[in-house]
């Protein structure tokens, strides 16, 4: 009977030593699942060299909460990273464009059914899913390209882009656009 308690005892241990593991393994998987941000780059360029920026507005747009949004975001961002904004004779400019669209929404819940056993040599488990969709079958994306032009000749030198998506407008949207704008911007300067 001391025998299955200790076993019992360990097995427990062993269990509680392993969640954290299994829940951190889970939230990778969730993160690595989402769209990441891209970017492209001129590979000749001397991105050092670059110290200030300007920003090109957009014209016309038919939204404009989002275009200030991201506008302010994208000058917050290089000014924590280091720049320094200088309206005129930049090093760089840094001008962007986005693009909203309605796509399907992923099931945002699964059911997991399923039975496993554990022996001494080896184990066996069996399980499904279910995808079980709510409410509306699309959601608005908005994907937003940041590019960094070279003002002496015009030329594109680096372009980023993400995504992100939203039901409706107002703090929630205003906090993925900043948040996607981040994660764009975290990429420039490119490592080599």
């Amino acid at each position: 009977m001391k025998t299955l308690r200790r076993s019992g005892q360990l097995f427990s241990r062993h269990i509680r030593w392993h969640q954290p593991i299994i829940v951190l393994s889970a939230l990778l998987l969730l993160a690595s699942c989402s769209a990441k941000p891209k970017q492209d780059y001129d590979v000749n360029y001397d991105f050092s060299s670059l110290k200030t920026f300007s920003q090109l507005t957009v014209k016309q747009t038919d939204d404009p909460l989002t275009a200030d949004r991201i506008n302010a975001d994208i000058k917050q961002t290089l000014l924590n990273q280091g720049y320094v904004y200088q309206a005129d004779n930049a090093d760089f400019i840094v001008n962007y464009a986005f693009v909203t669209e309605d796509k399907e929404k992923d099931s945002g819940l699964s059911i997991g059914l399923g039975s496993g056993t554990w022996g001494s040599g080896g184990g066996i488990g069996l399980g499904t899913s279910i995808g079980i969709p709510l409410g509306s079958d699309t959601a608005k994306t908005q994907t937003i390209q940041i590019d960094i032009v070279d003002p002496k000749d015009k030329r594109l030198i680096w372009r980023g882009n993400g995504q992100y998506h939203f039901d409706q407008g107002g703090e929630e949207k205003a906090i993925e656009i900043n948040k996607t704008v981040m994660a764009i911007l975290a990429q420039f300067p490119p490592q080599k």
